[in-house]
């Protein structure tokens, strides 16, 4: 299954050719990680996107952000998401089962869906060859010049640097996520197909006090371009400090002090956490959060099928 759909698109062709699968391992960790990512005069928006795998879940060949455009205009796809999963180089395990969560997805229909691990600055020689080596076969690294953290304004810099980075070929949405969530794409792009494509906040929402929406749970939540944009040209943020803290809060905060988001959704109860006996899952799930072990992964294949195509084989025996 691909996270894109059908017409090829894929926002990182055009940085990635050929010679660089000729380039040996070492080579390849000092020219796409270190110079470009951990550099002390990179500018607060670059935004590194490695890449050269072209045959992973998310990776389509043929085609580069223009081309991308084009398909969207010529209406190949209805609207188009781009979901960051928040991650460290050091979990490369949970990356491994997370990819295979999406790839074994069933596609969203006449959706464009690219999915990105995203990490900050890889300062460690030997995490920057590894994810090398991930970026090569996979395609699907973005890496921000942050150092690496979660509540330290690694979001604020994942959303400021998206509409920078892909200015020439803007998505409709951006969703950030998290490693512990397993995310239904196909269900998420229903939701998302008759919203609006602006002024859009859309989550598991919380209440606070009188406002049923205050802000989206960390787990999940989708905001759409023009949003997204707003933080990224939002000097007042940064100006007073506003992105130290718990994450999912602070988003909520900036965009009810600037007036944005006012297209509110929650997704409560789609959206929602895995509790300590696993036994509260849903059939109607669009997000299930909280996987922080292997034992609640399986759990969660077993309950959505995720293994039922297996076919038979002499080669193993798995119940």
């Amino acid at each position: 299954m691909k996270t894109t759909s059908s017409h090829g698109h894929h926002h990182t062709a055009s940085l990635c050719t050929p010679y660089l699968l000729l380039l040996p391992l070492g080579l390849l960790a000092v020219l796409l990680v270190l110079p470009t990512l951990t550099s002390p005069n990179a500018r607060s928006d670059d935004l590194g996107v490695l890449c050269a795998g072209t045959d992973a879940y998310s990776v389509s060949t043929g085609a580069d952000e223009k081309d991308a455009a084009a398909s969207d205009a010529a209406g190949s796809s209805e609207f188009s998401l781009l979901v960051g999963v928040l991650t460290m180089p050091s979990r490369r395990e949970r990356r491994d089962i997370v990819r295979m969560a999406y790839a074994l997805q069933p596609s969203a229909s006449n959706a464009r869906v690219d999915v990105r691990f995203v990490f900050c600055n890889v300062t460690d020689p030997v995490e920057a060859a590894l994810v090398a080596v991930e970026a090569r076969r996979h395609g699907d690294i973005l890496v921000l010049n942050c150092t690496e953290n979660m509540n330290d304004g690694k979001t604020h810099e994942y959303l400021s640097s998206v509409p920078r980075r892909f200015a020439s070929a803007p998505y409709d949405y951006v969703m950030k996520t998290d490693d512990d969530t397993y995310l239904r794409v196909a269900a998420l792009a229903e939701e998302l197909r008759g919203k609006p494509r602006e002024d859009v906040y859309l989550g598991h929402g919380f209440a606070v006090g009188d406002d049923p929406m205050q802000f989206m749970h960390g787990m999940g939540y989708v905001v759409s371009w023009d949003v997204a944009r707003w933080v990224s040209e939002n000097e007042e943020i940064l100006r007073h400090n506003d992105t130290h803290g718990p994450e999912d809060l602070l988003v909520g905060k900036w965009l009810n002090i600037g007036g944005k988001g006012k297209n509110r959704y929650s997704l409560k109860p789609r959206m929602y956490d895995l509790g300590w006996f696993m036994d509260n899952f849903r059939p109607d799930t669009i997000a299930v959060h909280m996987l922080k072990d292997n034992r609640r992964w399986a759990a969660t294949f077993r309950y959505f099928n995720v293994t039922a195509g297996i076919k038979p084989s002499d080669l193993y025996h798995l119940p």
